[in-house]
């Protein structure tokens, strides 16, 4: 499998570790940086493109997942869900990584490089890749909501039981 990486300085320890893992494990990672230690560097410009990569080689019918990586993973995160097709997830232990996977198809997962040692976030990358999409109709149709939303901006409609109960966005 293809496998995108991007991180910050504080990921960029954890980034390198996994390439080579990876490549132990018969993947093909994707280095998109940093490639240097620089305390000012910013995620978005190596996390957005991890996250491109992954999409694109999606979108080709490509066997691809990615990780991004930084102190705590949240604006990893958030940088690899502003791509268009990327349904990136923080995880913080094996049963997120998990879930991420069987309930919401994430192509991409944020670690943070400050909150865990090297070897739990390796094992957390691990479970990551070896775990399947169940396709379960309620997690696919879940899915399909937001994705319909990420190209469309329309709300999905209230289900019955929330009518009355209507936002000002009804």
């Amino acid at each position: 499998m293809r496998v995108h990486l991007g991180s910050d300085h504080a990921g960029l320890e954890l980034k390198d570790h996994l390439v080579a893992w990876l490549r132990e494990q018969g993947h093909e990672p994707v280095d998109h940086g940093p490639f240097v230690h620089d305390a000012l560097d910013d995620y978005p410009v190596f996390c957005l493109r991890a996250a491109e990569g992954v999409a694109a080689d999606q979108a080709a019918g490509r066997d691809a997942l990615g990780v991004v990586i930084g102190g705590s993973g949240n604006g990893e995160q958030m940088a690899a869900n502003k791509v268009l097709g990327v349904r990136c997830a923080l995880v913080w232990s094996e049963e997120t990584a998990v879930l991420a996977r069987e309930h919401n198809d994430a192509n991409v997962v944020s670690v943070g490089g400050r909150m865990h040692s090297l070897e739990e976030m390796t094992r957390f990358v691990e479970v990551f890749l070896g775990t399947d999409f169940t396709g379960d109709e309620r997690h696919v149709r879940r899915i399909g909501q937001l994705a319909s939303y990420e190209t469309t901006r329309v709300l999905p409609p209230l289900p019955e039981s929330a009518r009355g109960h209507e936002s000002s966005d009804a």
